[in-house]
Parts: C-alpha cells; structure tokens; sequence
C-alpha cells in the first residue's frame, strides 16, 4: 500500500454542512428582470450530514510554502444568477445579485452549446478572477412561445472553486424550482444574503485580488471525514476512460501545457476530468514550480474566452465546441474522446507510450487492486481511492524532481540513464520529455542520454 512519506505535506482540510433548498414556498414573487429578489429569510431545513459514501477528497486554498492545518476557508460567494433560453433571443441573465456585477459571458458559460440536447447537467468555469458552478435543467412544456422546452441554469460564483461543491444540491433543486415556477427568486436572495462574500484586497497590490492557489489534499485518513469537490469513484473513471493514456495526459500537464478536452454535452462529468488532469502536476518539494505557470484549472470554455484563452501560456479546459479543434494557436494539446494528439511536433514523441509508462500504469492499477483488496477484509480500513491516485503521481513527481535536483547540485552536473530509470522514467523513450521538463523548470543538468538510432 502507499504509505506517506516524511516529506508529505499536512494540508488544511475545509469541512461544512451541505446546503440544503429551503423548506418554505417563496413567501412573494419577487422582481422579474434584474434584480428583483423577494425579501426576508425564507426558513431552511437543517443541513443534511452526507453518509461516508458520498465522500472523497477535498481541497483547499494554499499560500506556497504555507502549508498548514487548522484555517478553515470561509464561504465567498459573490453572485447567484438565473439564466435562461429565449427563443428569439437566445441566452441572457434573467436575474442577478448583486445587480451591479459583471456577468457578461456567463449566459454562455452555464448553459453549454448543445445543452438542448439533454435534460440536465452541471458545469463548472470561469469568470475573471472567479470560478463558477451552474445547474442546468431542460423541461418540456406545452407552450407554443416557448416551441415546447423550457431551459435555465441557476449558478453561483466564488473566488476559488473548492467549495462550490457545498451548492450543488441546493443549485439542483433552485434550477427545478426556476423551472416550474418562473419568476421566484426569494430563496435565492435569501441564499445570497447568508452567503455572500466580503472580497478582501491585498496590501500592496492596490486593490487587486489576491491569487488563487490550489492545490489538491491527498491525506483523508488523517481525518475520518472530508467534503468533496468531486464525485466519489471520479479519478477512477478517469483510469479506466483514458487507460494508458494517463501517463500522456500526465507529462503534458507537468511541462504545463495548454491542453483542451473535447467532448459533446453532458460536459460535468468532463470538468471533473479536468479537475484529475490537474491533479496529475502536483509537486510538493520546495523550490519546484517557481518558474513554471500554475496548472491552471478553466474548466468549461466556449468561442466568447477565445480571446483570454489567447494569452494564456497554460492551462486545462474542457469545451461542446468543435471549432476550437481548428484554432491551434489556443491549445498544444487536443484531447478528442480517448484520442489525445498534438500539432507540435516536437510534442509528438510524447504521444507514444513506452515501457517505463506501461510499468507505471502496470503498479498504479496493482495498487488499486491492494486499495480494494484491503476494504474487503479490513472493515475499519477506508483509505480513499482517489487519494491513493493523488498520492501516487505527487511521489513520482517528487522522485523525479528530487533526482533532478541533486544531480543539478552535483559537481559534473550529468544525467544519465541509470538517472532515468532510477526517476522511473525510459532513458530513450522519455528523452524529450526530460529536456522539455529541464526547460520548462530552469534546472541546470547535462543530458549524456543518447537519442535512440534508426538503422
């Protein structure tokens, strides 16, 4: 089994109740249109404790190199919308609160291009310098206004996406609530006075938000319990859809490439794939990362971020929209179902799986099997699988940086390809990924490996 190593981290851990739809019908109408939500605190259920089952792995906020226990993060929520699908119109916010927010875009952000096609889902994406989750409903109606469909998406946003997990159930019912009675929006303002979030600015940085950090936690048994971000079983259906492929996914997210995954509607099930995509980068030695971008999670993305995504140097999104496979200049790496290619060809040699990554992949299942295996026997034993993949990818990053780091400290400074495979890596057929990961980090080393020779 993995165990934790000495230089693991301690994470902070953000525990809360779940949010539960309130009990009380909507005491008024409420506004239509902008900013007309009912007043009054409608009155709520009590939170709903979630059963261990329904549980996995949290994350939370981090400040680099501050990595710490106790701080719990607050709820900031700085805006809950209602967007909906006119017919003549198409999308549009049809209420909001704060009425004062920029929420340009996220009529197109929380209700994907193809939705119609489907009768709910849930995505997450971004918004500036905020992260957004919506619940989208489609429900049939005789109404000939309407050509026989009623859609909306009800959505919040927040500085950081770790919490927004806590909505989700509360967002699923509002989104029903919208539908079935148009025009009620007294619980969501209810939901917005409780919850809404005091931006703090930084000093020194005149005004400006702070940074977002992320970092995924990976010790759940130091605790018996922890909230999720994802569903329970997430990481191991990413396994088992990519396979093999996951050591490709994973050295083009550690050389912190711009990779977009496509996939037709239902498109929450693929932003929690580029949740596990990110996961793939972690490192926690110090020092590691400085110069590299962050492993920035943008979820959902559609043609309305072309221009953001134009200045980003990395990221991991997900997109319904096929024009996107023929505007290369956004992306490095295109994932097409199970079909991961790129039009880079220095990229190209990465594509293929070696032997080292078969024996990767090889000891990533056989220690899932012994994860099983051991929840079987033992009935106190309830180490979570999507730890035990976090887990395994930070320590073989770690020993891969590690290694490199002390060779870069030695007095001749040469990596060779007892070094290689020592990282757990094919001195031939990882060479270019080990030069474009020198690159990428500035680590001082010589390469001695020889490129492999064609007869």
């Amino acid at each position: 089994m993995v165990e934790r190593g000495d230089a693991a981290p301690l994470l902070r851990w953000a525990e809360g109740p779940a949010v539960s739809p309130p009990l009380a019908p909507d005491t008024q109408a409420g506004g239509r249109g902008w900013g007309g939500g009912g007043g009054g605190r409608a009155a709520a259920e009590p939170p709903r404790r979630r059963e261990p089952e329904e549980l996995g792995p949290s994350q939370v906020l981090l400040q680099p190199g501050r990595l710490e226990l106790g701080d719990v993060e607050e709820d900031q929520v700085v805006a809950v919308f209602v967007v909906t699908f006119d017919p003549r119109s198409g999308n549009m916010v049809e209420w909001c609160l704060p009425q004062d927010i920029d929420l340009e875009g996220v009529e197109f952000k929380s209700m994907a291009s193809g939705s119609h096609k489907i009768q709910s889902d849930f995505i997450y994406f971004r918004k500036g310098p905020f992260f957004g989750l919506a619940c989208f409903a489609n429900m049939p109606v005789e109404s000939e206004l309407e050509r026989g469909a009623r859609m909306k998406s009800v959505g919040i946003l927040s500085p950081s996406y770790t919490l927004l997990y806590r909505y989700m159930h509360f967002l699923e019912n509002q989104v029903r609530h919208q539908l079935e009675t148009p025009g009620h929006y007294s619980h969501l303002a209810a939901f917005y006075e409780d919850k809404k979030g005091v931006l703090h600015t930084s000093p020194g940085r005149g005004g400006s938000l702070p940074p977002v950090y992320w970092l995924p936690s990976i010790h759940r048994y130091m605790y018996p319990e922890m909230k999720i971000t994802h569903p329970a079983g997430c990481m191991s259906q990413f396994i088992k859809f990519f396979g093999e492929q996951i050591l490709i996914l994973w050295k083009f997210a550690l050389l912190r490439k711009r990779i977009l995954i496509f996939s037709p509607p239902p498109v929450g099930v693929v932003c929690y794939r580029v949740y596990c995509c990110c996961c793939l980068a972690n490192v926690s030695l110090p020092g590691i990362g400085e110069t590299v971008p962050e492993s920035k999670p943008f979820f959902y993305v559609n043609v309305a971020d072309i221009e953001s995504l134009e200045v980003e140097v990395s990221y991991v999104a997900c997109t319904t929209e096929k024009i996107f496979e023929e505007k290369r200049e956004l992306y490095d790496v295109y994932v097409d179902n199970q079909n991961v290619k790129t039009h880079h060809a220095r990229l190209q040699p990465l594509l293929k799986i070696n032997s080292a990554d078969r024996e990767k992949y090889r000891r990533l299942n056989e220690q899932r099997q012994m994860l099983l295996y051991s929840q079987e026997v033992e009935e106190d034993y309830n180490p979570c699988e999507e730890d035990l993949f976090v887990l395994f990818f930070l320590e073989q990053n770690n020993r891969i940086f590690q290694t490199l780091l002390e060779v870069s400290a030695s007095q001749d400074k040469t990596l060779t390809a007892e070094h290689a495979r020592g990282m757990g890596l094919d001195p031939q057929g990882d060479r270019s990924f080990l030069m474009d990961l020198l690159e990428a980090y500035g680590i001082d080393v010589m390469l001695v490996i020889d490129s492999p020779c064609c007869p």
